[in-house]
């Protein structure tokens, strides 16, 4: 078993599950809330169920698991549904990391940057994150009162703690949104149900979030730093999402912040946290235990989170059969015994030939670097980053659903962007970043820098793609490098082509949904789709 945390709240989190679920034919449909407040908000178990589900919405697809009764009518559970699995697809497909040998619908047009707003891949991921943030917001609105419901001081402290969550959990969503979409609608808890919402500026969201994040940790509303339960938000989550905006200030709003990146990068380096050990143990299935690195995750239990994204679509998708019994000697096993083995993901030769000699975080098998044949899976090599098996050796406890978490945060992030943002030109010691880099150089087992000037800012984006591959981040960065879509960087199949294909800068941006646009005539669409 996991250590303690919030989501093992399984018996109240049931009841929440059904009152909270939304039907979200269209995005001006919000959960009815008076059932929802006279029965789950009279009671602190009742609060701490509904912030569970607030908290599960990142690990489930619906209500019954692994599919029935979704959160999200109309969309696939398995393929369209999940929050990671349509936030990795979002932020690595496209890139140099990833790409996948399927022909369902919305894959072609991820590999090759050429999205559409009727991918339903884009659809779930839009949809998924507006759906989460009413939940919080429904949350925040029914938890306001606890102090009158005869609780002690103690449980009102508490749920003043989930609302700040809930806050922090908002203000996650809403990045995720301005990453991906820039211009999504807005709505809080004070928003009225019955009317549709209006569309936000990226720049103006951009204050938004970082007005929230600095609330909550200015006023001591969350958490200190690594004094939560595991699994649930803190000062250092915060810090690390502030310090992430931060890096990408310019991209966002025009204006550079790369003095508060580092500024908040050292708040959470200052709290205590810990590289740990050995890098391959950050993504096995007990990577919950003694693990100081990690600042926030998506918790999964093979028992209690059972569907098809999450790191159990990590490690299907890259996992192959005769991988398993060709490099058992490397891999030991992929750790899912039943619906296991996918064969859909590889990685672009123009990233797998990053790693150097000895570098322990190459984590990739296969003969073939190169991908001459984009739907042929032995193209490219298949990492094996994520494994239902213990650092023992031993599995995890379902055959067929995976216990890894995900790092949403973890401290080598926080030191590279320090670096990254000292690099850039903001306020910050060379030696800190120096230092830094060096730490996460030095866990891989590669050569050291001797000097501040012996890296640059491409050394430090090869060395985040490095750490930090499947993660979520790779777009990102390689926006904020000028490389995403410009001739600045090519890779295999980028734009469709064998060699690469610099395609339109408005592809930095994802469309909005045509069924949103439709539904509600506050939304414009982003420029040329």
């Amino acid at each position: 078993m996991k250590k303690n945390n919030i989501f093992k709240t399984i018996s109240f989190m049931t009841l929440s599950l059904v009152l909270f679920t939304a039907c979200l034919d269209d995005l001006d449909r919000f959960p009815e809330n008076d059932y929802t407040k006279d029965q789950v908000y009279s009671t602190f178990d009742g609060y701490k169920g509904a912030i569970a589900k607030v908290y599960a919405a990142y690990a489930l697809s619906g209500n019954e698991g692994p599919s029935g009764k979704p959160d999200i009518n109309g969309l696939d559970e398995g393929s369209y549904a999940d929050f990671l699995r349509m936030f990795f697809n979002h932020q690595e497909l496209p890139t140099d990391e990833a790409h996948c040998i399927w022909q369902d619908e919305g894959i072609p047009g991820l590999n090759n940057i050429n999205f559409s707003s009727e991918n339903p891949f884009t659809k779930g991921m839009y949809n998924r994150c507006i759906m989460q943030i009413m939940y919080a917001n429904e949350f925040i609105r029914n938890a306001a009162d606890a102090g009158g419901k005869g609780f002690t001081d103690e449980q009102v402290k508490e749920v003043n703690a989930f609302i700040a969550e809930a806050r922090f959990l908002r203000a996650f969503q809403y990045w995720v949104l301005m990453d991906l979409y820039g211009n999504p609608p807005f709505m809080d808890e004070n928003s009225p149900l019955d009317v549709l919402p209006q569309q936000i500026k990226r720049a103006d969201l951009f204050n938004y979030i970082e007005k929230e994040l600095k609330d909550l940790t200015d006023n001591n509303l969350l958490k200190d730093a690594r004094s939560n339960e595991y699994g649930r938000a803190d000062k250092g989550a915060a810090y690390a999402l502030l310090a992430r905006i931060y890096l990408n200030a310019q991209v966002y709003t025009g204006t550079v912040k790369y003095t508060e990146a580092a500024d908040y990068a050292k708040r959470v380096i200052g709290a205590g946290y810990s590289l740990k050990g050995v890098y391959e143990q950050l993504f096995l299935a007990d990577n919950d235990a003694n693990n100081n690195e990690v600042i926030l995750s998506i918790n999964y239990d093979g028992d209690y989170t059972r569907n098809y994204g999450g790191t159990t679509f990590l490690i299907n998708c890259g996992s192959n059969g005769d991988y398993q019994k060709d490099y058992a000697d490397i891999l030991i096993h992929y750790g899912i015994l039943d619906n296991a083995n996918w064969s859909g993901y590889r990685a672009r030769a123009q990233f797998s030939e990053k790693f150097t000699t000895g570098d322990k975080r190459n984590l990739f098998v296969g003969e073939n670097m190169a991908i001459d044949n984009p739907v042929s899976y032995k193209n490219g090599l298949a990492t094996y980053k994520w494994r239902n098996i213990k650092t023992d050796g031993s599995f995890g406890k379902h055959a067929t659903y995976a216990d890894n978490d995900f790092p949403l945060f973890r401290l080598a992030e926080m030191y590279l962007i320090y670096a990254e943002a000292v690099k850039r030109g903001g306020t910050g010691s060379t030696e800190d970043a120096k230092n830094y880099i060096n730490a996460v150089r030095s866990r891989a087992g590669v050569k050291t820098y001797d000097s501040y000037t012996d890296f640059d800012l491409q050394d430090i984006l090869d060395e985040r793609g490095k750490e930090l591959y499947w993660e979520g981040h790779r777009r990102t960065d390689l926006i904020r490098y000028g490389m995403f879509t410009s001739k600045a960087y090519m890779w295999e199949w980028k734009g469709g082509m064998r060699n690469g294909l610099s395609v339109s800068s408005h592809y930095n941006l994802y469309p909005i949904p045509s069924s949103d646009i439709m539904a509600n005539g506050n939304l414009t669409q982003n420029p040329n789709y």
